[in-house]
């Protein structure tokens, strides 16, 4: 799962500050959607002429952070990232204007008459500027502490015995070291970064929280849960959920790991450290004993691996070439080790920015990167613009997601990357069961992130680095290292909590959405009859992809897939 590297696609309202429409784009003025505009009332129309003119307005600052942050996760320049939190905070400043919110709000209390889209426009509108009503200084603080960070996280390269190594460097060393010594030293040292931004990431939080509680929130985190539409207990209790009914599964799946890696590494079982699981976070599964996902890629080049994306996305009739027309996918100084995707202008212009490698790792990240691109790309273009984007982040995920995990399916690999059939279909099991270790890891990791990232805000002062370690402990069953081992602080060396904070839960929840759409739709994708195949990439561009933001994600779920969101489709793969 490429979740271990920060992937992700910048497309959540303005507040990435990356959501825009060039200059010569033509806007279609609101009021004259409504087939009976003499039913609105004074209040509405007065609302729909300020909508026009937001649209005129913010396309331009948001077409300066688009490139501004293209630029600054590509170049990693100085320059790049102090013109990209620049171009943030005109935006932020734009949408801070009391005056304009406060007449917005009371007309969208008055209106009468507005047809649906328009009536939703308006109501993403109020929302966006309500997450900005604070002080110039506070935005400014906020912007200028994160931007530092992300610059340390982009630029900094850990040290391992006085050398330097990228993050890609030492997941393969972790990889394939059998000794424990010299895999807890490249464990530390995939952690460093955490030494360089703990106490500014602390620093930021109360800012954040200062920020939250002027506009009357408990703190950050529910401010965030809030704005992204959900009820902060609704998400809580989802999670409860999933902790509850995936602990004795997970319980028994770790035992057999543990017992394979106790194998493997020659030491018993219940002396097994953090760093014997090689992902750093535990949030991917080792690899298997039985099959190694990388022999069906290890051959290829870096640009066979896209090559296979294209073909997959060709066949189900999705236009990934279009994504990768203004695209960056390979390594170079000084570009982002992660992984995400962009919408320029939400008319077209989506990119992705991997750093790919012929694993089986990047197969995955691109497939995922191009999920979140052919989504964007497939929205109605004759929405209002902030609302011409993805329902919610979790169904972008979802969608992601959904194409990422077609990287490890052995039918998929004989079809589209060219596997041995004999080979690929001997390793089928194998394939499935280590499916099932990746869902159960990740679902067991993603409590860990909610739950602390949530008491993160709750108490910025609390012992942060005992209190990630008795999450670690509870959730994923992993052993806190000895006192001198558990002195660096781990949470801070996640780049979720300063590039996309109070984001993790999403990935979870479009799990869970991905799971329904595979019920739903089924695997007609893998048909070798192209009519059936485009008709699986219909169903996504029509019922997923085109209506955009139209509904609330709750309607929304029901109309795509014929239920609302659960975790029964998910529990049921699992089994």
């Amino acid at each position: 799962m490429c979740r271990q590297m920060l992937c992700w696609s910048i497309f959540v309202l303005f507040a990435a500050g990356a959501v825009c429409v060039p200059a010569n784009a033509q806007i279609v003025p609101l009021r004259n959607r409504n087939p009976a505009p003499l039913k609105m009332n004074a209040e509405a129309r007065e609302l729909v002429k300020i909508l026009d003119t937001y649209q005129t307005e913010a396309l331009e600052l948001f077409k300066k952070s688009a490139g501004a942050e293209w630029n600054a996760m590509i170049t990693g320049s100085e320059d790049a990232f102090k013109a990209a939190a620049e171009a943030k905070l005109q935006s932020d400043k734009y949408h801070s204007n009391k005056e304009i919110y406060g007449k917005i709000k009371d007309l969208r209390q008055k209106a009468a008459g507005l047809d649906p889209i328009t009536a939703r426009a308006a109501k993403r509108m109020e929302q966006t500027y309500a997450q900005y009503q604070l002080p110039e200084d506070l935005l400014k603080k906020m912007r200028e502490q994160s931007a530092e960070m992300e610059k340390i996280f982009q630029n900094q390269r850990p040290k391992l015995d006085g050398k330097e190594y990228t993050n890609n460097d030492l997941l393969e060393m972790i990889a394939a070291e059998t000794d424990s010594a010299k895999r807890q030293k490249i464990w530390q040292a995939l952690k460093q970064v955490g030494d360089d931004v703990d106490d500014k990431m602390i620093a930021l939080a109360k800012v954040r929280n200062e920020a939250a509680r002027q506009l009357g929130y408990k703190n950050y985190w529910e401010m965030q849960v809030i704005f992204q539409d959900y009820k902060p207990e609704e998400l809580t209790a989802i999670f409860k959920e999933l902790e509850t009914m995936t602990r004795p599964v997970f319980e028994k799946m770790k035992k057999e790991l543990d017992s394979e890696l106790s194998a493997r590494f020659q030491i018993p079982a219940d002396q097994l450290m953090p760093w014997h699981y090689d992902n750093p976070f535990f949030q991917q599964a080792p690899p298997s004993k039985e099959i190694d996902p990388n022999d069906f890629y290890k051959d290829k080049t870096k640009e066979e691996i896209i090559d296979i994306a294209v073909k997959y996305y060709r066949h189900i009739g999705l236009p990934y070439e279009k994504v990768l027309k203004n695209s960056d996918m390979f390594e170079k100084a000084g570009k982002t080790q992660h992984a995400f995707s962009i919408d320029m202008d939400t008319l077209g212009d989506v990119r992705n920015a991997c750093n790919v490698k012929p694993t089986d790792e990047w197969m995955d990240t691109v497939l995922h990167e191009g999920g979140h691109g052919v989504y964007s790309l497939g929205i109605d273009k004759k929405l209002p613009f902030n609302i011409r984007q993805e329902c919610h982040i979790f169904t972008t995920e979802a969608v992601a997601m959904l194409f990422g995990a077609k990287a490890r399916d052995a039918e998929w690999m004989i079809r589209f990357a060219g596997a041995d059939p004999r080979k690929a279909r001997a390793a089928a099991e194998a394939l499935r069961k280590q499916r099932i270790r990746e869902q159960l890891i990740f679902c067991r990791w993603t409590i860990v992130m909610l739950n602390f990232e949530k008491a993160l805000y709750e108490n910025p002062d609390a012992d942060l680095k005992s209190l990630w370690w008795d999450m670690v402990e509870k959730y994923q069953l992993l052993k806190r290292p000895a006192a001198k081992g558990s002195e660096q602080p781990d949470w801070a060396s996640k780049p979720h909590f300063v590039i996309a904070p109070v984001y993790y839960h999403n990935y979870m929840l479009g799990e869970l959405f991905a799971a329904q759409i595979r019920a739903a739709f089924g695997n007609q994708d893998l048909d070798v009859r192209g009519t059936v195949a485009r008709r699986f990439g219909r169903q996504l561009s029509e019922k997923v992809f085109f209506p955009g933001m139209r509904y609330e994600w709750q309607e929304f779920v029901k109309r795509a897939t014929g239920s609302p969101l659960s975790p029964k489709a998910f529990a049921k793969e699992l089994r």
